[in-house]
């Protein structure tokens, strides 16, 4: 799993400069310049651990010189109470990137935590895929992306130039379904699937027709899903997407549908509790 190091300091970057535009204040009035300390991540509840390259990376750009230790590694499922990260360096950095670095690594934990809730609940010996969607928060898409895969679950298209996936309005925009899939395998590279949501059996038809790689059910019901996916197989990869939850996804798997995609993952996560204590060296 990798964030590519360009991307990751634009993201920081972006964030130290919210914080700090103005200095730090606080830390500069009460803080010796030439103290040394160490600070450490804790979680504060059962969390999915995610973030340690952001959380090295935040304090790194403060000051270089900072060392960082990963006590845990992402991906693994820890206790409250359990040591996660350690920094030692100057005091002053580790408090003027404190908050950054939680604030990242705090919704990271969050969204790895809740994928790995989502794959727990499929049924067992299930081949069913969890996905995210693209709908991430802007500017922290490749975070929230990595931090589903260190859950467990799996990535969708990436941006709307990574694949095509044709929707209703541009079913509407194009004419007609199977104007649509024409229209895209013209233009789309020939490394590039064509999906296509549907949201009846008469769409699945028309879908299978034009011989889509892949088709999204939309909003299907499980008796509607059960006969989508027995329509469909031998002919295109099978998604279910559309209002899944941690208490319908057991179900929805069982379908037989070998993708669900699952916008919450990334829209809807909650932060996990993390806390920084910071120790004098």
């Amino acid at each position: 799993m990798w964030i590519t190091p360009p991307v990751l300091d634009e993201i920081v970057d972006r964030a130290l400069r919210e914080d700090l535009s103005g200095g730090d204040v606080t830390t500069q009035a009460t803080v010796p310049e030439g103290a040394q300390a160490v600070a450490t991540a804790r979680a504060k509840s059962p969390l999915v651990v995610a973030g340690a390259v952001v959380f090295a990376r935040v304090f790194e750009r403060v000051l270089p010189t900072v060392r960082f230790e990963a006590l845990v590694p992402d991906g693994a499922a820890v206790a409250p109470g359990v040591d996660v990260w350690r920094v030692h360096g100057s005091a002053q950095a580790l408090l003027m990137a404190e908050r950054t670095a939680l604030n990242l690594t705090q919704r990271m934990c969050g969204t790895a935590t809740l994928a790995r809730a989502f794959v727990a609940a499929l049924p067992s010996g299930s081949r069913t895929r969890v996905t995210d969607t693209r709908k991430t928060t802007p500017g922290l898409r490749v975070l929230e992306r990595y931090a589903v895969r260190c859950g467990g679950a799996h990535n969708h298209r990436d941006n709307l130039g990574s694949a095509v996936l044709i929707k209703d309005n541009h079913i509407v925009a194009a004419g007609g379904l199977a104007e649509a899939v024409a229209r895209a395998r013209q233009l789309a590279p020939h490394t590039s699937a064509v999906e296509v949501e549907v949201q009846s059996m008469e769409q699945l038809e028309q879908a299978i027709a034009v011989r889509a790689d892949v088709i999204m059910l939309d909003n299907f019901s499980l008796d509607g899903l059960r006969a989508a996916v027995a329509r469909a197989r031998g002919h295109a990869v099978r998604e279910a997407s559309g209002g899944v939850t941690l208490e319908t996804i057991t179900a929805i798997a069982a379908t037989g549908v070998d993708l669900v995609s699952v916008g919450a993952l990334t829209h809807s996560a909650p932060a996990a509790d993390l806390s920084l204590g910071l120790a004098l060296a």
